[in-house]
């Protein structure tokens, strides 16, 4: 049951807001991207880092959490268990902005509308959840997508892999740390920024630095690095908090499918028949899946009831 607030809000639609707001930015964040394509993917994702570091700290001050913070950074696990998830990000956030700059977009929307299969896939393997028949589907046509495109193209879809496994086992390893979003968050970003900092020094002594070669354009681009990454992960996280699961999962096709229709309309990327048919059976596995998500929480709700 929600709660009504001063503001007239109930938490549930407080929630939506924040989550919307998240997705949208997503969807969009491509047409930033494209304005760095000029830049190295590894320069642009260690400014994403450093620059996200004062939005995060700020809201860990704001919220007084800044002693969990100071626990996680004390606890040998959960440096361990951060650095791994914040490797796992990395590795989405470098592919991600290299293929966009690419002109990959149609693959890194692919890649995330996989995503939710992966994840059922990754429970089945490491929790021992146990897939229903129709999650089985959904899985199977999801893998003949793969093997079609793999066939028509000579090669695996790596760049949509790569997004959709990395970030399945960012979010399969990020459950396991006991620590809150946004500390958690804060925490990945400062690991990152040692070898971030090492690199754009790096940059400068080759004088191959956007950062610092005079030009305000590209400095400005990428001090917009940290708010472009810092505020959409912060939505998201207060959206998950007051939405239930299951409307989150229909909302995480939002951001893809903007990519997707901007790939095709806006960037003008090519798209073929035989991408239209891995599509549809993406799409159709997605359809499957979803109503299986809905139709397992009706049940658990009415025996709740």
């Amino acid at each position: 049951m929600t709660t009504e607030t001063t503001t007239g809000m109930s938490d549930g639609q407080k929630g939506f807001i924040f989550a919307l707001s998240a997705y949208l930015l997503w969807g969009v964040l491509p047409f930033y991207l494209k304005t760095v394509a000029h830049m190295p993917a590894l320069e642009v994702v260690a400014h994403r880092i450093i620059w996200s570091i004062p939005i995060a700290g700020a809201l860990l001050w704001w919220l007084g959490l800044f002693g969990d913070l100071k626990i996680a950074l004390t606890t040998r696990r959960m440096l361990a268990m951060a650095t791994l998830t914040a490797s796992l990000i990395t590795l989405n956030w470098g592919t991600y902005v290299w293929a966009i700059g690419s002109g990959h977009a149609i693959d890194t929307a692919l890649g995330y509308y996989i995503n939710p299969l992966v994840n059922v896939v990754l429970g089945g393997i490491f929790l021992g959840e146990r897939l229903s028949k129709p999650q089985m589907v959904a899985v199977a046509l999801a893998s003949c997508a793969v093997v079609l495109l793999t066939v028509y193209s000579g090669g695996l879809p790596w760049i949509s892999l790569v997004l959709a496994f990395s970030f399945g086992f960012y979010g399969f390893f990020r459950k396991t740390l006991p620590i809150g979003p946004t500390q958690g968050f804060m925490l990945e970003v400062l690991l990152l920024s040692i070898p971030s900092l090492a690199f754009i020094f790096w940059t400068v002594s080759q004088g191959t630095s956007h950062f610092f070669n005079g030009n305000a354009h590209d400095i400005g681009l990428l001090l917009f690095a940290g708010p472009a990454t810092a505020v959409p992960l912060i939505l998201y996280a207060f959206g998950a908090k007051l939405l239930r699961y299951t409307t989150i999962g229909l909302m995480q096709y939002i951001a893809p499918t903007i990519v997707f229709l901007s790939a095709i309309f806006v960037f003008g990327e090519p798209f073929s028949h035989i991408q239209f048919i891995a599509f549809a059976l993406i799409w159709s596995a997605l359809a499957i899946y979803t109503w299986s998500m809905l139709h397992e929480s009706r049940k658990i709700r009415a025996t709740a009831a």
